[in-house]
């Protein structure tokens, strides 16, 4: 299948309830930029029942916890499976061969990331498992600086291996740079890492991880690139960029079968114990002793995931061949036109931390004047057939902020069960990417508008922690938007 960006996969039409509310406010989406189409997808054309009657086209806009696998990945899987063999110690064909292509992964990997002729590249579970290896080969005494806006994979691991210096939330990426210079500044000597994201992935906005990496270079200290949202929406280089590592997660690069990467300086690898204790990572094993590997197989113990590499690899030869710049440019005009039009809401406000004109990726969140954020979002999924995310994100400090919530205020997921218009620590989420077409988007402002205009059609109730419909809400079927 073609992998070009004017490539797309024919949609499905939307029900007439849900297309009547699009073509409400069409008439204020109108864009002077030709949107090329999405890169096709599995599950482009999947159609959800909505609570209101009918089916609809499902609107996926979750990017950020989990991205759709692009069509090319899945067709080169599957030509794949029938030579699946084990990896490295099989003496057979197929073994051999799939050797071949988990290492060749390996290299198309490395190469879409910009990696130096002398960095490692390990295979891991996702970026939560990169960062917790990661963390576990600190030398002794190594102090870790990273700013509470930060993911949770990213600010959590550290504290059972070193000292933790947790910087304020910076209001710039001049802010940003600062920060870490004054913190560095007054930290003395020994080991020190840095641990900062390359996009929010709840604002969406850009840090400036060169900038960064040139302050923790000048005092001597490394750092290590949370990639996890940046990678799947723009170019990354390690060695442009000149961090120490590079951490992400294949089922946000559009490849979800269970692989990550940890990549970049091999020291610090290559002196600690092996994350995992097992077979590919011992070399040689007697019963007083083993000797280690060294490089990439002593951190993969087991048997590796030779189809995630794989699958992962696929992703990142469609994402080159389709042309990252053109991605980019298609990402930006999506994103500008979805806030344009939800700047037109006066209910809504985005959440951000550097201010409107910041560079940022197709992430956004917002609250609803009102609205209970999981209610909404509820609603969204309910009604009209659209995925969003909706709670804290995995960065309840980031979000707190950003809400202004105290530092001891509760932060689960907001109270779904509270009545509207209570303050809440919970905010909607909206992401997309490389699969996303332009009607998803306007379907979703448009939904957007109307819930606050004419409120929910049906009524919801709390099940499990979560808002749900209810089974018989009124005890007759609501009409259908503009019946």
């Amino acid at each position: 299948m073609s992998t070009t960006a004017s490539a797309a996969v024919s949609p499905a039409a939307p029900s007439p309830d849900v297309a009547s509310s699009v073509a409400a406010g069409a008439g204020a989406l109108d864009c002077d930029v030709a949107i090329a189409a999405p890169l096709p997808v599995v599950g482009r054309d999947v159609l959800v029942p909505l609570v209101t009657g009918g089916e609809v086209e499902y609107a996926a806009l979750d990017y950020g916890a989990s991205a759709p696998c692009l069509q090319r990945v899945w067709d080169d899987v599957a030509a794949y499976l029938p030579y699946y063999g084990s990896v490295h110690r099989g003496a057979g064909y197929l073994s051999q061969l799939s050797t071949d292509l988990y290492e060749q992964s390996r290299a198309t990997v490395a190469e879409f990331l910009g990696l130096r002729g002398d960095d490692t590249l390990l295979f891991t579970r996702g970026t939560t498992d990169s960062l917790n290896l990661l963390a576990s080969v600190l030398p002794r005494g190594t102090r870790v600086f990273v700013f509470e806006t930060e993911h949770h994979a990213a600010l959590l691991p550290w504290r059972r291996h070193a000292g933790v210096t947790q910087l304020a939330a910076p209001s710039s990426p001049a802010a940003a740079v600062a920060a870490l210079e004054t913190a560095l500044a007054g930290s003395g000597d020994g080991p020190r890492l840095v641990c900062v994201t390359g996009a929010s992935n709840v604002t969406g906005e850009i840090f400036p991880v060169a900038e960064l990496a040139e302050v923790a270079h000048r005092h001597g200290a490394r750092i290590v690139l949370d990639a996890a949202q940046l990678a799947p929406h723009h170019p990354v280089s390690v060695e442009e960029l000149d961090v120490d590592w590079i951490a992400l997660s294949a089922h946000k690069l559009y490849a979800p079968f269970g692989s990550g990467v940890l990549a970049g300086r091999s020291d610090w690898l290559d002196a600690a114990e092996p994350y995992l204790a097992g077979g590919g990572a011992s070399k040689t094993v007697s019963r007083d002793h083993v000797e280690w590997h060294a490089g990439a197989a002593r951190h993969e113990a087991g048997s590796p995931n030779v189809i995630g590499a794989y699958a992962l690899a696929a992703a990142c030869r469609a994402i080159t061949e389709a042309g990252p710049d053109a991605l980019v440019a298609r990402e930006e005009a999506l994103l500008a036109r979805l806030r344009a039009r939800l700047a037109q809401i006066p209910e809504v406000r985005t959440l951000e931390l550097f201010g409107p004109e910041s560079a940022r990726v197709g992430v956004l969140s917002f609250v609803v004047e009102g609205w209970n954020s999981s209610r909404f979002s509820a609603v969204l999924s309910a009604e009209y057939g659209i995925g969003v995310r909706d709670g804290l994100f995995c960065a309840h400090p980031l979000v707190r902020h950003l809400l202004g919530g105290r530092d001891d205020q509760p932060t689960e997921c907001g109270s779904p069960d509270g009545p509207e218009g209570e303050q809440n620590l919970n905010a909607i989420r909206v992401s997309f990417g490389l699969g996303t077409p332009v009607e998803h988007l306007d379907r979703f402002a448009a939904a957007v508008g109307e819930l606050v205009r004419r409120g929910a059609r049906w009524s919801y109730t709390v099940d499990g922690g979560r808002c749900v419909p209810d089974a018989d809400p009124r005890g007759e079927r609501v009409l259908p938007v503009g019946a």
